[in-house]
């Protein structure tokens, strides 16, 4: 079955870039420099950010439907990230090198699947997973850390 990664849209994060640090801290949310590659994965590039660039780490409802599954973690963003727009079934390497964590939801946001993977196996296991009708989206997460990385849904 094919999917369609969706990774966060950068339009809705970059006022965070003009705050001040105690604007952010009252969100709860940090300007940081990168330190180190990879380990600041950019949920709107779908990319590690590069040593010295600047992110912002806030806190991401990424599940914010009416469900016992409404959920929210960290996530970084890249200042100036380039909007990644990735092609059906693809894969970025931000998520195939990392151990990973996929959870899918039915029609009503409750959770029907979840599965523990390899980067390397997530495009089968995504693709296997929406076989199942009852599937209507999938959340995958950076495994480790349990932070989300983006949203996958099915594809034409």
């Amino acid at each position: 079955m094919n999917f369609l990664i969706k990774p966060l849209q950068g339009e809705e994060f970059t006022h965070l870039f003009a705050l001040s640090d105690a604007e952010l801290a009252a969100r709860q949310a940090r300007r940081m420099t990168v330190r180190a590659k990879p380990g600041t994965p950019c949920r709107v590039s779908m990319e590690d950010a590069e040593i010295g660039e600047t992110v912002i780490l806030f806190n991401y409802q990424h599940q914010p439907e009416d469900s016992p599954y409404r959920a929210c973690h960290a996530v970084f963003v890249r200042e100036n990230a380039k909007q990644a727009r990735l092609a059906i079934n693809e894969v970025p390497a931000v998520i195939r090198s990392r151990q990973i964590s996929l959870r899918f939801f039915d029609q009503n946001h409750m959770m029907v699947a979840a599965d523990v993977v390899e980067g390397e196996a997530v495009a089968e296991a995504i693709s296997n997973a929406f076989d199942d009708n009852e599937v209507a989206y999938g959340h995958i997460h950076n495994a480790k850390p349990g932070c989300f990385s983006a949203s996958v849904h099915r594809a034409d």
